[in-house]
């Protein structure tokens, strides 16, 4: 067993080899918290969900790390001119954050930090990095520090551009910058900032730049070395590759491997505030059961765009029913039937989850299972039933779409599910009784009645079953 991912500084497939054996290390960049979620934010936090599914899976023990990002530019300038101060806002949409990510079933971190709660742990890495000569306060007092990437011959490493190509960073105030393509560390206190927003540090009062925080904290609970860096594609650019520069600098091995997932498009163009086409978070969720959002943002490779359309949840729908209908129609003839050994998950399926989580082609083994499970109902064959069903049931555990788990219960879907199985099962007995007194046609007007409302209805020697079409 060898799993295998897409380490993008490398750019190539290789083998995982954790620095510690059985152990995996994972940081994850999370949300800024300036404004409400959307489905690209849900897509990148499911990815690396599935990512720590399947190597807890394969027996490693995982640490991920998430971090909020609590205090940015972005943050103060839209709680400005606003009655909500700027911390209370980022603990607000951090809490929409979290409650999208539990609709969806994604596990919680292991550790979920603020920026805010590692000040002191940045500032010593700036002052590293200024005593090695890698970083400079500005001249003109204002009290910024700043990353000098001239100083630093793999600055562009994980991009693999080179310094001349790069363009200017935008990330602060150029007042007190060298060179154009140097970032921000540190940003000096400016007026008509909220105090509340200011900390003390040997160059002046301020807070910290975007970038700094995420090396702080990766390193705060990871350690300075630590296996995986993972997050959206956008962040390629540079802030992961600013992360890698500064935290090298200063002295530390950084991630091993770095792993970036694709972004969400909407009807065939890119997702963005400028084109009005965000798709937000709680009105996706309430489009549709979170369990099908989950298959539905899950479904494609995790290093590719995911297009959402008008039919992206219909189908996403059909697919999960078709496996919610397997489970449903299995479970009862597997009553008093017993398997030496109940089977985990197939072969072909574990291949390709180890090949870079290849989800598609394990949702191809899925769905072949289901084919598979329905046609042994279908023959009667209880015990290719039920190593179908144990199969089914171990994939769809490990891709956290199990319709059988408690987490998904509750839902108007599950709500209609009781009161819809007792009236089918009555229909299905009237018509039993119909048949045995040879009155085909009430049968066939039960039978003609249930499939113009969708109910799929089986005679087989063991009796008769039913399934949504």
């Amino acid at each position: 067993m060898t799993v295998r991912l897409h380490d993008s500084r490398a750019a190539d497939v290789v083998d995982l080899v954790p620095l510690v054996d059985g152990h995996v290390s994972m940081y994850v960049c999370g949300p800024t918290v300036q404004s409400s979620p959307h489905i690209g934010h849900l897509r990148s936090a499911l990815v690396y969900d599935i990512w720590r599914r399947w190597l807890t899976h394969r027996g490693y023990r995982v640490t991920l790390v998430r971090n909020v990002t609590d205090i940015d530019d972005k943050v103060l300038d839209l709680a400005a001119g606003t009655d909500e101060p700027w911390w209370a806002r980022a603990y607000r949409v951090e809490l929409e954050f979290t409650a999208a990510y539990t609709a969806l079933g994604i596990l919680p971190p292991t550790y979920e930090p603020r920026a805010t709660a590692s000040i002191p742990e940045m500032q010593e890495i700036i002052a590293r990095l200024v005593d090695r000569g890698h970083a400079y306060p500005a001249a003109d007092g204002s009290g910024d520090v700043y990353f000098d990437t001239g100083s630093w011959d793999a600055y562009g490493a994980l991009t693999r551009q080179r310094r001349e190509d790069m363009v200017e960073a935008a990330d602060a105030d150029p007042r007190g910058k060298r060179d154009a393509r140097d970032f921000a560390l540190w940003k000096g206190a400016k007026a008509g900032e909220p105090a509340t927003a200011s900390w003390d540090s040997p160059w002046g009062p301020g807070r910290p730049g975007w970038h700094i925080e995420c090396s702080a904290m990766s390193r705060r609970y990871l350690g300075p070395a630590f296996d995986i860096h993972g997050g959206g594609l956008d962040l390629r650019f540079p802030h992961h590759e600013n992360e890698l520069a500064q935290s090298t600098a200063a002295g530390d091995a950084f991630a091993s491997y770095w792993l970036h997932n694709g972004l969400v498009s909407v009807e065939g163009q890119k997702m963005s505030k400028s084109l009005g086409n965000s798709v937000f978070a709680a009105d996706f969720l309430a489009a549709a059961r979170p369990i099908v959002v989950r298959y539905h943002l899950g479904s494609a490779h995790y290093r590719s765009t995911i297009d959402h359309h008008a039919g992206s949840l219909a189908e996403a729908e059909a697919a999960l029913d078709r496996i919610e209908g397997f489970l449903g129609r299995a479970a009862p003839r597997l009553e008093g039937v017993a398997l030496a050994d109940a089977p985990g998950v197939p072969e072909a399926f574990a291949a390709a989850m180890d090949d870079d989580l290849a989800v598609p082609q394990a949702l191809a083994v899925l769905h072949e299972t289901v084919r598979a499970g329905n046609a042994a109902l279908d023959a009667d064959d209880a015990l290719a039933v039920g190593t179908a069903y144990h199969q089914v049931a171990a994939m769809v555990e490990v891709l956290g779409i199990d319709p059988r788990a408690p987490h998904w219960s509750g839902g108007a879907h599950d709500a209609a599910a009781t009161p819809l199985a007792a009236l089918v099962e009555r229909l299905v007995q009237e018509r039993a009784e119909a048949r045995a007194t040879r009155d085909f046609a009430t049968a066939d007007r039960v039978r003609d009645d249930l499939a113009a409302a969708g109910i799929t209805i089986e005679d087989t020697p063991s009796g008769t079953r039913w399934s949504i079409a």
